[in-house]
């Protein structure tokens, strides 16, 4: 029997159907990844599952004791409480029922029955036990913790009812990769139900079971991950296309025959006008796609730009006993497109303010190339003013944008970010979170500049916001750094990565996020041989001057006896050096192809043939290493 079910729901703001006689039901166990444009009611949807808000007609069906909890994309939190206080208030309904029992309020032979069942005299050590499973300090202020550990805290709150639902609204926003990771295990092994809306779509593969997306105030249910999803969506779309072209055929022709006129009033003439009347009907009924957002961006109305964007020598920088960078150094070119990856706090913002000039380094150089034209975007959105209107936003003062050689009409631009001409003269604060994203997107490329800063551009972006977002930037000719937690994002957009290592500490990779860890991995087998341990493994390079690591460099020690080669397995362990040392420098050679993008440009199959070799190489690498730690162990 399904925990909750939904029938015939419907919801609707002004005009717009959030919910047009939906239908829904969660079995025990689901993990439900619920995705959907911005706007088509998603948060709604999941708080009227919570009951916090009432439908317009339909009926939920919660079954009998079932137990929900529901953790908000901005959890309201009371800064002035600690940690512990702060997820204790999940259980407030136990506390009142304990208050009553001891003022003697009430039945209270009842009231020890409900506490009993509840499991409210071990409230405390319930508290515990959830903030050790959640990794959070009790005595901390929450109004002193930053946007991923408040989200932590708000599960936490909810975590410790023992829910048998849990229903969560953008549950990775704010949260950098380790966290998230943490969260897809926690989430993973939870023994209820979970229903969530995200757009991280390498969190819903690892996480879902069942995707339903919401489209065009219907629910559409698809068993798997959001892998298994594409592949369906993809049949559907294809067979529905068919099933309308065939359609809009026969539509076609039965209008041309009733234009021409019916001879007699047969009753087979009349078959056919009942038939061009259901045709019609069913043609008004067809419920349309919505239209894309068209993104476009023109990198060279900034004027003339040097190959070189930075050079940084040495850099270091500290606040007190936080040390942001520490001997620095790396260039980026035109062109390049560069993710950072870090916990929060590291200083991803901090060096990207010294890198632009924005900051002076307390030890090294920076030079900076010529006519650099920068344009941010803002993960806190600090630069929307929500009392001005969305036209006044976008072009303050005229009704004109010129983009490149282009000159385009407010209201039009508006409209390729989905956009109505109607809510062109609304206010910034009328609109979702979703919207405010797509808006300062729309200022963002509104404006002439050659290098992009992205701060967490996929927040509550849809997932075909996200992926038009991606080929924009993978065209866009101009410099691209992107500091973003999406895995899926990172991995389809940058073309090198420069990963927190530690305090102070940065170094750069070739490729996205799987790039990175498969990199990482490698030297981390490299370490577990050497025979001075990690120390002794240079740090990872991407330049193809960088020294390597071959076996014969780091041979493991002890005296315990080996086991006997075979003569095949002896000539194997002598090759290996000779091959790993080829490998290598076949990778060198690619990355020296790579370097500087102009193949991207000039033979992009060619670019996209060496990007997949490279990739190869990297297995095969870890493959060679792990063999030859098969062979030379004791």
């Amino acid at each position: 029997m399904p925990l909750l079910t939904l029938s015939g729901a419907q919801l609707a703001y002004g005009h717009v159907a959030l919910l047009d006689h939906a239908e829904f039901a969660l079995d025990t166990g689901e993990k439900v990844g619920l995705i959907g444009r911005n706007g088509t009611g998603k948060t709604s949807l999941l708080r009227s599952l919570a009951q916090q808000e009432h439908l317009d007609d339909g009926v939920l069906n919660v079954q009998q004791g079932v137990q929900l909890a529901y953790v908000a994309q901005e959890p309201v939190l009371d800064g002035q409480q600690t940690v512990f206080d702060a997820v204790a208030t999940g259980l407030a309904p136990v506390h009142a029922m304990m208050d009553a029992y001891a003022a003697g309020q009430g039945d209270l032979a009842a009231l020890q029955d409900q506490i009993d069942i509840a499991d409210g005299w071990n409230w405390h050590q319930r508290v515990q036990d959830t903030l050790q499973r959640l990794r959070l300090d009790a005595r901390a202020l929450v109004h002193t913790l930053s946007g991923g550990v408040r989200k932590r805290v708000a599960l936490a709150q909810s975590l410790v009812t023992r829910p048998d639902v849990l229903l969560l609204d953008e549950p990775t926003n704010h949260l950098d990769l380790d966290a998230i990771g943490w969260l897809e295990d926690l989430l993973q092994k939870f023994k209820g139900s979970v229903i969530f809306v995200t757009h991280d779509r390498a969190f819903l593969n690892n996480v879902a079971t069942r995707i339903v997306a919401l489209d065009r105030g219907h629910l559409l249910s698809y068993p798997g991950n959001f892998e298994r999803y594409q592949a369906l969506k993809a049949e559907q779309a294809a067979q529905e296309a068919t099933m309308h072209a065939r359609a809009d055929k026969l539509l076609a022709q039965e209008e041309a025959w009733i234009r021409k006129g019916v001879e007699a009033r047969r009753t087979r003439a009349q078959g056919r006008i009942n038939r061009l009347q259901d045709l019609r009907s069913a043609h008004a009924a067809r419920r349309h796609a919505t239209g894309r957002v068209r993104m476009d961006v023109d990198a060279h109305v900034a004027g003339y730009q040097g190959k070189l964007v930075a050079e940084l020598q040495g850099v270091g920088l500290s606040y007190g006993d936080k040390c942001i960078a520490q001997d620095l150094s790396m260039t980026v070119l035109r062109g390049d497109k560069i993710g950072l990856i870090g916990p929060n706090g590291a200083g991803k913002s901090t060096l990207l303010k010294i890198i632009l000039g924005e900051l002076t380094p307390h030890q090294g150089q920076v030079q900076r190339g010529t006519n650099l034209q920068v344009a941010y975007y803002d993960q806190m959105r600090t630069a929307l003013d929500l009392d001005a209107t969305l036209e006044d936003f976008i072009s303050p003062g005229s009704e004109w944008i010129e983009i490149g050689n282009k000159r385009q009409h407010v209201k039009s631009y508006l409209g390729d970010f989905l956009f109505s001409p109607a809510r062109a003269t609304s206010p910034v604060r009328s609109l979702s979170g979703g919207e405010r994203n797509r808006l300062l997107l729309a200022r963002l490329f509104a404006r002439p500049a050659n290098v992009l800063v992205l701060d967490e551009p996929t927040n509550d972006l849809d997932i075909d916001t996200l992926e038009l977002l991606e080929e924009l930037l993978q065209d866009y000719p101009g410099t691209v750094f992107l500091v973003s937690h999406d895995r899926t994002f990172l991995d389809h957009v940058v073309t090198s990565t420069l990963v927190w290592s530690g305090p102070g500490q940065w170094r750069e990779y070739e490729g996205g996020v799987d790039d990175w860890l498969l990199q990482a991995a490698r030297w981390q087998a490299l370490a577990e041989l050497s025979t001075d341990g990690p120390a002794a493994i240079p740090a990872l390079a991407t330049k193809p001057s960088a020294p390597k690591a071959t076996p014969t460099a780091n041979a493991p020690s002890g005296t315990s006896t080996k086991r006997k080669l075979t003569y095949k397995e002896q000539r194997e362990l002598e090759a290996l050096p000779a091959h790993i040392e080829a490998l290598e420098s076949e990778q060198a050679a690619i990355h020296t192809a790579l370097a500087d993008g102009t193949l991207y440009q000039t033979d992009l199959q060619r670019a996209i043939e060496l990007q997949a070799r490279d990739s190869a190489i990297e297995n095969e690498l870890h493959q060679a290493l792990e063999r030859w730690a098969a062979l030379d162990s004791p």
